[in-house]
C-alpha cells in the first residue's frame, strides 16, 4: 500500500485552515504576487489573508441559523427538529439520504451537497457562542454515533459500544461510503469548539479495527483520513503508534517512521553512516600520502607535495560532497515517508 496524497494534502490544509490555493501555488504566474505580499506584510499577515472571507451579517449565517431551527436545510426543506426527533434508529433514512449530512455537519469547504453553505470564522464563532446551537449540534452527534453501533459516556467526548453495536459495526464494515461522512463529523467537531471529542472516537474505531477485528474494512480510512484529522500531533502520535503495534501483518504499516537505510560502504557492501565517513577519511588519507620510490629534490619534491595537498583536499571535499548528496537524498525520502500530516 502506498500513501494518499489527496488524503494528505486535504487534511493537512484542514489542519492548517484552508489557506488559499493561490498563494501556496506553485504556479509561476504567483511568484510576483507572493513576493510582493509577503515583503510587504509579512508571514503572519499572509495568512490572515488566506483565512479571511468577506464578513456576513447574522442573518446571512445559514449553518447557524440552520441549527436555531429558522431556515430548512435545501433541498430536502427539512428542519433541525425533525431530524433530531424522528429521524434517531431511522437507519435507513439516515443511510440512503445524502443531503443532511453537510448540514448537520457544516465545514470551511464545499461538500456534495451545493446547496449547503461553507463556514465562515465569524460564523464558527457565533455558532459557539451560541448555546442552542451547540446543543442540538451534541444531539445531532449522538444520532450519527447511534447510526455507527456508538454512544457517548458523557460530555468530555467518551464514547464506547452501544446495545445494537453488533449490527451496526456489520453494516459499517460493509458500507464503506460512511467512512467519508465520519471524516466529515470529525473535521466538523474540530471546527465547532469539540476537538477534545475526536481522540476518544479515533481509538476506539482503530481498537474495532486492529485489536477487535469487528471493522477490518475501516483500517485504512482511519490510519490514511481519521487520526490525521486531529490538529494535536501528540495525538497523532499516540494513535499511531497503538495501531503499529496491532496492525497485521507489521512490515506493511505504513503510517509510521520507516526503517533506517544503510548507506553503501565504499566496498559495495552495506555498511553504516560511521562505515561510510571512515571510507571517505581513508581515501582522503591515501591520496594525501606522498609517493615512495622517487628520487626528487627538495623543490621537486616542495612542488609535488603541495600539488598532492591540493588534490587530497579535493578529492575529500569531492567525497564529502557526494556524502552529503547521498545522504540529502535519503533525508528527503525519509521526509516524504515520515511527513507529518
Amino acid at each position: 500500500m502506498k500513501r494518499s496524497f489527496y488524503a494528505a494534502k486535504d487534511l493537512y490544509k484542514y489542519r492548517h485552515c484552508y489557506p488559499v490555493n493561490s498563494l501556496l501555488s506553485s504556479d509561476p504566474k504567483y511568484r510576483t504576487r507572493r513576493l510582493v505580499i509577503f515583503e510587504e506584510i509579512g508571514f503572519l499577515g499572509c495568512m490572515q489573508i488566506m483565512n479571511y472571507k468577506e464578513p456576513r451579517q447574522l442573518n446571512e449565517y445559514p449553518n447557524l441559523r440552520f441549527y436555531l431551527n429558522k431556515i430548512p436545510l435545501v433541498p430536502d426543506g427539512i428542519f433541525i427538529e425533525e431530524i433530531l426527533t424522528k429521524w434517531r434508529g431511522d437507519y435507513e433514512k439516515l443511510e440512503h439520504n445524502h443531503t443532511y449530512i453537510q448540514w448537520l455537519f457544516p465545514l470551511r469547504e464545499q461538500g456534495l451537497n451545493c446547496y449547503a453553505q461553507e463556514l465562515t470564522q465569524d460564523e464558527i464563532k457565533e455558532f459557539q457562542s451560541t448555546r442552542e446551537a451547540t446543543r442540538r449540534f451534541l444531539l445531532a452527534y449522538t444520532i450519527m454515533l447511534d447510526f455507527f453501533g456508538i454512544k457517548l459516556l458523557d460530555k468530555n467526548g467518551n464514547v464506547a459500544r452501544a446495545p445494537n453495536w453488533q449490527d451496526r459495526f456489520q453494516h459499517l464494515n460493509e458500507s464503506q461510503h460512511n467512512y467519508l461522512r465520519i471524516t466529515r463529523i470529525l473535521k466538523s467537531l474540530g471546527e465547532l469548539g469539540f476537538e477534545n471529542f475526536k481522540l476518544p472516537l479515533v481509538h476506539l474505531l482503530l481498537e474495532e479495527a486492529l485489536v477487535e477485528g469487528m471493522l477490518p474494512n475501516m483500517r485504512h480510512s482511519a490510519l490514511e483520513y481519521f487520526v490525521y484529522t486531529l490538529r494535536q500531533h501528540a495525538q497523532r502520535r499516540t494513535l499511531l503508534r497503538f495501531s503499529q503495534r496491532h496492525y497485521q501483518p507489521p512490515e506493511n504499516f505504513i503510517w509510521g517512521p520507516p526503517k533506517k537505510k544503510q548507506i553503501p560502504g565504499a566496498s559495495g557492501s552495506i555498511g553504516t553512516k560511521a562505515g561510510k565517513s571512515e571510507a571517505v577519511e581513508r581515501s582522503a588519507g591515501k591520496a594525501s600520502s606522498p609517493k615512495k620510490g622517487r628520487n626528487l629534490s627538495n623543490s621537486e619534491r616542495g612542488v609535488e607535495d603541495t600539488d598532492e595537498k591540493k588534490s587530497g583536499e579535493w578529492k575529500t571535499a569531492k567525497s564529502s560532497k557526494v556524502l552529503q548528496e547521498s545522504r540529502g537524498r535519503i533525508d528527503v525520502e525519509e521526509y516524504i515517508e515520515t511527513i507529518p500530516l
